[in-house]
């Protein structure tokens, strides 16, 4: 494999994983929102579980600021 190929497959990699950790926040959001308990989190991963947290953490915020009831 030469090294152009080796930095195609190393950023393809890091944008996947870049998608897996948005849809975890994503999804951490709309568990908040919808009063879901951070118990309930479906991730072991460490970085992946901080991210849906950090989301679940957004979505807390906007409903005590009354933005969704």
């Amino acid at each position: 494999m030469d090294d152009e190929n080796k930095k195609e497959r190393v950023l393809m990699m890091n944008r996947q994983k870049r998608d897996r950790q948005d849809r975890a926040h994503t999804r951490g959001y709309q568990a908040g929102i919808s009063g879901r308990s951070k118990e309930q989190c479906p991730y072991q991963s460490t970085d992946i579980k901080s991210q849906w947290l950090g989301g679940w953490r957004e979505a807390i915020e906007d409903r005590q600021q009354g933005l969704y009831k």
